[in-house]
């Protein structure tokens, strides 16, 4: 059976920003990959109402999967409701049961918004209610026992919310498919006017690569990358399974100094 793996972001546009390389390389190494959204981006306009916003954004994070080559999974909440529960957990579990994924690729558990870390924490929970028969999806799925391994994505501006760094334990170098990462980017066409003026972000395509270069420079030996802390194996899969080690190759850079830190005394 083909391996699969997905990518649960907060809005319409992060998977690219922080995860498409990957998951780009990950499609070109034979997998099946799936995009999932959970918000539909309703409150990211100075302009649009919310219900034409959610009309706009979906077809922009259509576009943006196809060009992914990724299949393209519903949004399941609006901007600023991701709230860990069960009514969001149920779903995110569902679509989990449904996709099999050997590999979650999400946010970072710390990051500089609550959607970001509400729907990291989502995905850690749905992926170990994998394998809980009692634990009821919605809908209703076969509960799936099969091993999943946890990566998150560097955060925004690679720190915390209280501005801490966060050191990447492996970096994946997205240099060859760094032009398809900026098409995906692209589509999502209604953010531009909206993230200069919440965020100052003059252009999210520049923002893009000066991401990609940051990271890659940390890597010492990539032009561009994505950096990636790999959850904990309990509960999810063996001890030191590395998917992603395994499916990329050359194209994937543990960090040993991060690894270090992590040995036990």
């Amino acid at each position: 059976m083909q391996a699969s793996a997905i990518a649960i972001a907060a809005h319409p546009d992060d998977i690219e920003f922080v995860m498409a390389g990957t998951l780009c390389l990950l499609r070109e190494a034979g997998y099946r990959t799936h995009y999932l959204n959970v918000s539909t981006g309703s409150c990211g306009s100075l302009v649009h109402g919310a219900a034409a916003l959610r009309r706009i954004r979906r077809r922009e994070a259509r576009a943006a999967a196809a060009i992914l080559g990724a299949e393209f999974h519903e949004s399941r909440a609006d901007d600023l409701e991701i709230i860990y529960g069960l009514p969001l957990l149920r779903q995110v579990a569902a679509v989990i049961r449904e996709v099999r994924p050997t590999i979650v690729l999400t946010h970072s558990p710390q990051d500089y918004m609550e959607d970001h870390t509400e729907t990291c924490r989502l995905a850690v929970s749905a992926a170990f209610a994998r394998g809980v028969p009692n634990f009821v999806s919605r809908p209703r799925r076969p509960a799936w026992m099969g091993d999943t391994t946890i990566y998150h994505a560097m955060p925004h501006g690679c720190c915390d919310g209280l501005r801490r760094a966060i050191v990447p334990g492996a970096f994946v170098d997205t240099t060859s498919v760094r032009e398809k990462k900026l098409a995906a980017l692209a589509c999502h066409e209604s953010q531009h006017a909206w993230l200069q003026a919440s965020q100052g972000m003059n252009s999210y395509l520049r923002d893009l690569e000066r991401m990609g270069r940051e990271i890659g420079r940390r890597s010492r030996r990539f032009r561009f990358a994505e950096g990636w802390r790999r959850h904990s194996h309990m509960g999810y899969c063996a001890r030191d399974a590395d998917p992603l080690r395994d499916a990329l190759g050359e194209k994937y850079l543990v960090n040993r100094a991060y690894e270090r830190g992590l040995a036990k005394p």
